[in-house]
C-alpha cells in the first residue's frame, strides 16, 4: 500500500505546472518569430519541418486533459500546410531555469512517430491572452535564441 501511495504521488503534476497546463489549453496563433543573442538575418527549418516564415501566423491547439495538440500550417509557395499532431507537458522548473514547454510529434492514433525525438521551450510568459516561448539554437557556434510569440484566439 506505501509503495502504491509512493508511485502515486511521484506521479503527480504539481499545482503550478497543472495551472499552466489550464492556461495552455485552447487554440493560439503564433503571430511572431524572432532571434536575439546574435546580429544577422537567420532562416530557420523548425521542427525539422517547415521554414520559419511559415510558422507565423498558424495555428496552436493545446488539450490539456489528454496532452495532445496540433499545429496547422496555411499552403503556401514555400510552406507545405497541414495539421502535424504532438504530445505535450509542462516540465517542472529545475534549479536556475524556468518552466518549459515539450512536445514530441504522434499520428492520429497517438503513437510516437519521431522515435522519441522532441523538442522544449523555455516559458518566458504565460497569460491566459498571450504567451512568449524562448529556444535555443547554435548556429556557427554562437548560441542564438528564437523568440516564440503567441495570441490566444
Amino acid at each position: 500500500m506505501l509503495a502504491m501511495l509512493c508511485l502515486l504521488w511521484s506521479c503527480t503534476v504539481s499545482k503550478s505546472a497543472r495551472t499552466q497546463r489550464n492556461i495552455f489549453s485552447g487554440t493560439w496563433t503564433l503571430d511572431n518569430i524572432s532571434y536575439e543573442n546574435n546580429p544577422g538575418n537567420f532562416q530557420a527549418v523548425l521542427f525539422d519541418d517547415a521554414r520559419d516564415i511559415c510558422f507565423e501566423g498558424s495555428e496552436w491547439f493545446f488539450r490539456d486533459n489528454n496532452s495532445t495538440g496540433r499545429y496547422t500550417i496555411a499552403s503556401g509557395t514555400l510552406c507545405q500546410g497541414g495539421d502535424r499532431r504532438f504530445r505535450w507537458s509542462v516540465v517542472e522548473p529545475q534549479q536556475n531555469y524556468s518552466s518549459q514547454l515539450q512536445f514530441k510529434f504522434i499520428d492520429e492514433k497517438y503513437k510516437d512517430i519521431s522515435g522519441g525525438k522532441g523538442y522544449r521551450f523555455n516559458i518566458s510568459s504565460l497569460t491566459e491572452q498571450n504567451m512568449v516561448l524562448r529556444s535555443n539554437a547554435n548556429v556557427d557556434g554562437e548560441v542564438v535564441t528564437l523568440v516564440y510569440e503567441f495570441s490566444r484566439k
